[in-house]
């Protein structure tokens, strides 16, 4: 599956500020639900559900990039929103390398499709791992210009 294929570019969030991890999950949820990829009446069970994953385990990885995430009872598809943090500062994600995450990837994941669930996570981690594909992200002014370059990212 390619990651492009889970989402439209108007998921892609450029300029992306938010104060902290915490309102970076409640930030892309609410975008998930303003664009309809969620419904609106699960948006506080999705954010809940996420914020619990976060504080049992971080969701930061490596190169800046964090993927927040949940398996959701009663979601139907997969949705997915990015936001790519202006600020070089970036956010602390308690990552693994201990580098602040500039690239938020919030995946809201049907519980029962446990395989797809583990392929995405994967499927994020080696596009986004690339780091040519963060550089174009990071360059990007707008946000079909961002999608094209992750769609670069799977060749």
């Amino acid at each position: 599956m390619r990651l492009t294929e889970l989402f439209a570019p108007e998921d892609l969030i450029l300029n992306f500020d938010p104060i902290d991890k915490w309102d970076s999950i409640g930030r892309l949820v609410g975008h998930l639900v303003a664009n309809k990829r969620v419904p609106e009446e699960a948006e506080d069970s999705i954010r809940d559900a996420v914020l619990a994953r976060e504080k049992s385990m971080s969701t930061g990885m490596e190169n800046g990039i964090a993927i927040p995430h949940a398996a959701v009872e009663g979601q139907e598809n997969l949705a997915v929103a990015i936001g790519i943090v202006g600020s070089e500062e970036g956010l602390n994600f308690e990552s693994i390398d201990g580098r602040p995450a500039r690239l938020v990837v919030l995946l809201v994941i049907p519980k029962t499709q446990k395989l797809l669930h583990i392929r995405t996570l994967a499927d994020v981690a080696r596009v986004l791992g690339k780091d040519e594909v963060r550089e174009q992200l990071f360059a990007s002014e707008s946000a079909d210009a961002a999608w094209y370059a992750l769609r670069s990212g799977e060749a």
